[in-house]
């Protein structure tokens, strides 16, 4: 059975789940660790960091950052790096993970969230609404979803 687990509450899979985002994402391994590190340092604010496991795998993972490469700094905290394995996909990983993500925020008085994503439909099955185009730091326009993190889904 799959589990999800947020990185601050077990540290010693930090580098194990750098590296995993780091070859879905193509970015370097170094700043996915710092960012997970600066999370044992802010329980109740941002950088965060999830993976869902099974047994000894990371099969999907996700974050929650200030900003996800766009330049629309007040729409802020974004969910980030969202990924399930492609073995996995299709089984509701990805719905559970982004509610985990959702709660958790909640609990820690973060109010609203926010994610850039080209996956149109997909946010919007889960909750989310589509809030408008932002535009990236490379200049290429993308679709904004948000979600009210307590109360009713908005």
């Amino acid at each position: 059975m799959n589990r999800i687990v947020r990185l601050d509450e077990c540290p010693q899979q930090m580098q194990l789940a750098a590296d995993w985002f780091s070859r879905h994402w193509q970015n370097d391994s170094a700043l996915y660790f710092a960012s997970m590190r600066e999370s044992l340092q802010r329980k109740d604010g941002v950088p965060r960091w999830w993976i869902v496991t099974e047994e000894d795998s990371i099969i999907a993972g996700a974050g929650v950052i200030a900003n996800d490469f766009h330049q629309r700094p007040d729409l802020t905290p974004n969910v980030c790096a969202l990924f399930v394995e492609p073995a996995w996909r299709g089984r509701g990983l990805a719905r559970r993970l982004l509610e985990t993500i959702r709660q958790d925020c909640a609990e820690a008085g973060i109010a609203r969230l926010y994610l850039i994503s080209d996956h149109v439909g997909f946010y919007e099955k889960c909750g989310w609404q589509f809030l408008q185009k932002v535009q990236e730091n490379d200049d290429r326009w993308i679709s904004m979803f948000t979600i009210l993190c307590e109360g009713e889904k908005k």
